[in-house]
């Protein structure tokens, strides 16, 4: 299997095995598809690992039911690979009680207090913060303190946010950070998005 080769090799004072499984912080942004698509790859293959793996969704509606959400569901009971949560912001979080209520912004300050509260615990080995930059580019939720949560967590999480419009500090500060940009899109050409390709 093909390794990726640094092109630097930075003085410091770890080894390469150490430098190696150093924790990431990644970041998908950009105006083209496939951000979550991409935190979604990268989740099956943390299943693969035997991780546990949280997802938090924090924008697209409860009523969407993703394809990705029903696969690694379906992944993580079957004893096979490492286990999955599945959070999603619109259908009132899990862990409060639910209120018809309370609003968007509220929801997402919410989330990212569970998203503290399992990093702290180290729960989970990946985080996908899906749509997350939304929230942060807002300002619903602080960058700076996400940034410094994110510096200071325990052990060998691993965390990526996706969404459009990731904020500078939060960019500045992540291990990998990947722009997708649109180049063509069928939706240019009027067509709707379809089964399979969008959801």
């Amino acid at each position: 299997m093909p390794q990726g080769q640094p092109s630097v090799v930075p003085e410091d004072g770890l080894t390469t095995r150490q430098r190696r499984n150093r924790p990431l912080v990644m970041v998908h942004t950009g105006v083209g598809k496939g951000k979550s698509t991409a935190a979604f790859g990268l989740a099956l293959r943390a299943w693969n690992q035997g991780w546990p793996i949280g997802v938090f969704q924090f924008v697209k509606s409860a009523k969407w039911k993703v394809g990705e959400e029903n696969a690694l569901r379906v992944l993580g009971a079957s004893g096979e690979g490492g286990t999955v949560d599945w959070h999603k912001m619109g259908e009132g979080w899990s862990w409060v009680q639910r209120d018809a209520q309370m609003d968007n912004e509220a929801k997402a300050r919410e989330g990212w207090e569970q998203v503290k509260r399992d990093l702290a615990a180290e729960r989970y080995r990946l985080y996908v913060l899906d749509e997350f930059a939304y929230p942060l580019h807002w300002g619903w939720v602080d960058t700076a303190e996400v940034v410094e949560v994110l510096r200071n967590r325990p052990g060998t999480q691993h965390v990526v946010i996706t969404g459009r419009n990731a904020p500078r500090e939060l960019v500045d500060f992540a291990d990998l950070v990947t722009d997708m940009s649109k180049v063509k899109h069928p939706m240019d050409a009027g067509q709707k998005g379809q089964k399979g390709i969008e959801w």
